[in-house]
């Protein structure tokens, strides 16, 4: 076997490993809290928030991690134009909705800690099908940011221009500088935004703990310990962003010198291809690490309570 040979098959078997292992946590998480609003024990808006985040990571795993796997194992070309057309434009979907998504989260916990009686309390959603237009206002506007995609997708099994790129089982044939230019504000403008809500709600957030933790220091009262359970979810989802942003600025990053200084620099190119999938891969062990043992769903659990 070649060197490339053996390069291709240890990339193939690592983002098959880490895709079906990503699969199956988000799997499990998915599970988990859909067992919870089913059985009416503790229905709580970050569950369906979570629900959905879940669903999000998966379909990014599906749609980028797996066929990742699959190109390097020399499997190219499998899809003509139509499947391209989904498979990326599903994936760039996935990935705008798991921003809104995680935004969404951040600032419903941000709520959920806030002192009773405080301005940002009184936003608390009551139920989780309160925030159920919310999910669909996300899902239009995710799906209408990426429409552009269906223009410029094609299969890599047609004749590209030099200036097209691949991505090994699909081509973006090029665009022109104008629109070129109008995509990019509009994602900027969607990336900045979201994050700043984000920003925002997790600094409030570290805020509240931080206040948390210098009452606790002080006062040992049966009231602070019935907020603890709260307060640890809070610094779950914190964990969890700081998860986000860490791959979401480094994935730009690389491919911000992918693009300009180092075109032709594989190893560079392999580890942004990773780093796609990060989060979605990383998130739902995130929370099955934070919330302990996932088994809303097993019969033992109802009889507890």
């Amino acid at each position: 076997m070649t060197q490339e040979s053996i390069s291709n098959l240890v990339k193939g078997t690592i983002f098959l490993f880490v895709t079906t292992l990503g699969i199956v946590g988000n799997i499990i998480v998915f599970v988990n809290f859909v067992c919870s609003l089913w059985r009416g024990a503790q229905k709580k808006s970050v569950h369906l928030i979570l629900i959905h985040l879940a669903f999000a990571n998966t379909i990014i795993l599906l749609s980028k991690g797996l066929l990742r796997a699959i190109t390097a194992f020399g499997l190219r070309n499998f899809l003509d134009d139509i499947g391209c057309k989904i498979v990326v434009y599903l994936e760039r979907v996935a990935r705008d909705f798991s921003i809104c998504t995680s935004t969404l989260l951040t600032v419903v916990q941000a709520i959920t800690i806030s002192p009773r009686g405080s301005v940002c309390w009184r936003f608390k959603p009551k139920t989780p099908r309160k925030i159920l237009p919310v999910f669909l206002f996300f899902w239009i506007l995710s799906s209408s940011s990426s429409i552009n995609l269906l223009h410029y997708i094609t299969s890599s099994r047609k004749n590209m221009s030099e200036a097209a790129k691949t991505n090994n089982y699909c081509s973006f044939q090029p665009e022109s500088q104008e629109i070129k230019w109008i995509l990019l504000i509009l994602m900027a403008i969607h990336s900045v935004m979201f994050q700043g809500i984000m920003g925002g709600a997790s600094g409030y957030m570290l805020f509240l703990l931080h206040k948390h933790h210098q009452r606790v220091l002080y006062l040992q009262s049966s009231h602070l310990h019935k907020s603890l359970p709260e307060m640890r979810a809070a610094q779950s989802v914190l964990l969890l962003m700081f998860c986000f942003l860490f791959f979401y600025w480094t994935d730009y990053i690389f491919s911000f010198f992918s693009n300009s200084f180092l075109q032709n620099n594989s190893m560079m190119l392999n580890v942004q291809e990773f780093l796609t999938i990060g989060y979605a891969f990383l998130s739902p062990f995130v929370l099955i690490h934070r919330e302990g043992n996932l088994d809303s769903c097993k019969p033992w659990r109802r009889q507890r309570h």
